[in-house]
Formats: structure tokens, C-alpha cells, sequence
């Protein structure tokens, strides 16, 4: 199931669609494969973390933990989400 959020934020500033995708555990954490949101341009990755974080309080446990990649690279907190971005998030991996 796919849902589609616009965020209320103050101004007329441009928004940004994102398209969000969630894999493994994080799936059962959210209890969708993906959704798409309406970003103020300029929203880091981490921004958008902590935005998934308040509205799915089980994703709480993975924070800081949570492997992404934007536009199939694996990406930096600090990264701008460009525009028309898809963001994927992913559980910590280990190796054996």
C-alpha cells in the first residue's frame, strides 16, 4: 500500500516529492512498502529521518542505525534530498 503525505509548513516555500521505500524489518516497522512525501526543498536526509521517526514511533529503536541510499546510492545524513528523490531505507547488515 502506497500513501502519499503533504506536510504543513509555514510560507509558500516549493516543496519536493520524495518517494520513501522501506525494506526488511523497517517494512513491519512502517507497515508499508513505501510512501511518498511533499519536502521543503533543502530537507537533509537526516531531516527526513527524524520526520519518520516522530510519525512511526517504531522506527525509533533503528535511529542512527538505519542504512539509506537516495537515487540508488547509499547516502550521508548531511545529504539535500534532491528533487524527485527516492530515498531507501534499509536495517543495519552483518556479515558472516
Amino acid at each position: 500500500m502506497n500513501s502519499t503525505n503533504d506536510l504543513s509548513f509555514s510560507g509558500s516555500e516549493e516543496m519536493n516529492r520524495v518517494r520513501v521505500l522501506f525494506f526488511a524489518t523497517l517494512r513491519d516497522d512502517v507497515g508499508q512498502r513505501s510512501l511518498e512525501l511533499n519536502l521543503p526543498q533543502n530537507t537533509t536526509l537526516a531531516e527526513l529521518e527524524d520526520l519518520l521517526i516522530g510519525r512511526y514511533p517504531r522506527l525509533e529503536r533503528m535511529r542512527g542505525l538505519m542504512l539509506a541510499a537516495v537515487n540508488r546510492q547509499y547516502a550521508a545524513p548531511d545529504q539535500v534530498l534532491p528533487k524527485n528523490a527516492e530515498v531507501a531505507f534499509f536495517p543495519p547488515v552483518s556479515g558472516g
